[in-house]
């Protein structure tokens, strides 16, 4: 009667064109490249651990990870900069050691994948801060990584990479940023770091995500 699909959008192409001989009911969900916009007046601690766990939770194998991060220039070295060094520190391991903090990608092919973007990323002028690596020999484990100075073109800001990988994208202002928050094919999630409530409401308003932290 109705089919569920959460995966890429040329798989869900597929199944739409199949679903439509029947006039099945479909609902998709085809990733995301969600924007996390850090303004200069927000608690530079919280949005720092906020934005840690927006992209490396689950190794970045989440849909709604904040694979955007837009910083406000005034505060973009000291952002970076600490949340580089938090990246240095997570402990990558067996996800069935109490200790461990980050587990594998999910298969070899993902990790390739990853990989290739790291060095797309770079070869493309993006600053890679930390990461970028296979850790260890065994297991398909990749570094949290970080690249700085990442334009909106660029195939790591416009392509969903499912892993460990944030972009950071310096902006100025608020009419700016939801402007190239929105400069997307995906629209799932969002977030906001401020402490003026009438300028989190105007972005939350603005832009287009389904979800907006």
């Amino acid at each position: 009667d109705k089919i569920a699909f959460t995966g890429h959008v040329d798989t869900a192409k597929i199944i739409q064109k199949q679903a439509a001989e029947t006039l099945k009911r479909t609902t998709f969900e085809l990733g995301g490249k969600s924007p996390n916009v850090i303004f200069a007046d927000a608690d530079m601690d919280a949005a720092v651990a906020g934005a840690f766990h927006a992209i490396y939770f689950h190794g970045g194998q989440c849909c709604t990870a904040g694979s955007r991060l837009f910083v406000e220039k005034k505060i973009q070295q000291e952002f970076v900069e600490r949340l580089a060094e938090k990246a240095k520190t997570r402990k990558i391991g067996d996800p069935l050691d109490a200790a461990t903090e980050q587990g594998p990608q999910v298969s070899q092919e993902q990790m390739d994948k990853i990989l290739h973007y790291v060095e797309l990323g770079q070869k493309q002028g993006a600053t890679l801060l930390t990461g970028g690596e296979r850790f260890g020999e065994r297991g398909f484990y990749v570094e949290p990584t970080i690249f700085d100075n990442v334009k909106d073109d660029m195939a790591i800001a416009r392509d969903e990479i499912f892993g460990p990988v944030v972009s950071v994208l310096p902006f100025n202002g608020v009419d700016e940023v939801v402007k190239r928050a929105n400069d997307t094919t995906y629209g799932l999630a969002a977030a906001i770091w401020t402490k003026d409530l009438d300028k989190a409401h105007l972005y939350a308003k603005q832009v287009k995500a389904g979800t907006v932290w």
